[in-house]
């Protein structure tokens, strides 16, 4: 695999990181700007509505641009993002500050699989992807932790200069070793081309497969630490150590899809949301010892990403004639079922159906997503069927080398 993918790495790694550390920074940031901790929550959303704009937006404006032009542009916004947050005076200029961070979020990682998939030949594109979603997936064991950390001995502001740093290091490492040449795809069609090939159905399948099954997902996992504490038994003081472990599965998961991905890509997808399903079926059982709820954790997030890669690849080839554009909208997609999941499994919770029933309400959405990926599947043979003597080649079937330049 070539070197390049470290930086793409190193740039996954810091966006993770400053995704996640807001979370375990929430007490502390409050006190600190004399707000509550349900206000504060509000700088979770704000970088999140940062992802779902900044994501298509960002992509279809640099359409033209050289690829690794636009990855360094967008990581040192994420750092202006960041270093602002440091800085940030009060709760407004914070949420303005975090809302700039998320914006390169769903961008870099769009076109960053595309330059991923363009570096490696057409049968190890997934491996590819999987390697610089590692970077996402190690934040959570080490990066999120070591931060959290960072803010609790030095304060949360040095959280934010540290995530800068980290952007830093990626603005170098993607200079050094992203190739100037081979990066650079101008669509025949601009800006309205890049837009037209997203009013294709085998698109919007693919991204609503996308936020079905990454909606199960955050449904759970949203309140996994009142399961582990109210259900388990856990001490509060270990939440953390668990929550590696759920980084622990979804780096395995990630590196496995991607390797699986290359040789099935759609039944990777179909095993990874069927898994995604038992594994929360099962939860209010494994949550009641403390060794199978530790279990419970780590493949919850090995079988949630394990369709990671298969998922970005799969909306890549619905839309080759735009495929970072529609990379990135996959981005914008992944932070929907965030959004969307969390709200499922707290309705779940509001009805009184206990401290597991987000698990539940989870697997139904991994079914959800399950259809829909069978809808694609059906649509994608009808338009493969020859019809009137000829072949609608429109599609791009899984495995091609579209998009390797």
């Amino acid at each position: 695999m070539p070197l390049a993918l470290l930086a793409l790495a190193v740039g996954a790694f810091g966006i993770g990181t400053t995704e996640f550390v807001m979370m375990g920074l929430l007490p502390d940031v409050a006190h600190d700007l004399h707000i509550s901790i349900p206000s504060a929550g509000h700088l979770v959303s704000a970088y999140a509505l940062g992802v779902v704009i900044g994501a298509p937006l960002l992509a279809a404006v640099t359409a033209r641009m050289s690829r690794r032009t636009v990855l360094i542009a967008l990581m040192a916004l994420f750092v202006v993002g960041n270093a602002l947050s440091a800085f940030a005076p009060g709760n407004g200029s914070l949420l303005a500050a975090r809302f700039l961070s998320g914006l390169p979020h769903g961008a870099f990682f769009g076109v960053g699989a595309v330059v991923a998939t363009a570096m490696v030949p057409p049968e190890r594109k997934a491996r590819s992807v999987s390697l610089m979603f590692l970077g996402l997936t190690v934040a959570n064991i080490a990066g999120v932790p070591a931060a959290t950390l960072m803010g609790q001995h030095l304060g949360w502001r040095a959280t934010f200069l540290g995530v800068s740093a980290i952007g830093l290091v990626a603005i170098a490492s993607l200079a050094l070793l992203i190739p100037r040449d081979g990066t650079h795809t101008a669509p025949p069609a601009g800006l309205r081309g890049e837009l037209a090939a997203l009013r294709s159905l085998p698109v919007w399948l693919a991204l609503g497969t996308t936020v079905a099954g990454f909606g199960a997902l955050f449904a759970a996992y949203s309140y996994v630490t009142p399961m582990l504490t109210d259900t388990a038994g856990f001490a509060e003081t270990n939440v953390t150590l668990l929550l590696a472990l759920f980084g622990v599965g979804a780096t395995a998961g990630n590196l496995l899809g991607g390797r699986l991905a290359d040789h099935s890509l759609r039944g990777t997808l179909f095993a990874g949301l069927a898994s995604l399903a038992v594994v929360l079926g099962l939860f209010p059982l494994l949550m009641r010892a403390e060794w199978s709820a530790a279990l419970a954790v780590t493949l919850l997030g090995a079988a949630a990403f394990v369709t990671g890669s298969p998922l970005q690849l799969m909306v890549m080839e619905k839309a080759s004639a735009a495929p970072s554009l529609a990379s990135s909208a996959n981005q914008a997609a992944f932070n929907l079922a965030n959004a969307g999941g969390a709200w499922i499994g707290g309705l779940a919770l509001a009805a009184g159906f206990g401290a597991t029933s987000p698990a539940p309400a989870g697997a139904a959405l991994a079914v959800l997503g399950l259809g829909v990926a069978g809808v694609a599947q059906v649509v994608d043979r009808r338009r493969a069927t020859p019809s009137a003597g000829r072949v609608v080649t429109s599609h791009v079937p899984e495995g091609s080398g579209a998009l390797h330049h």
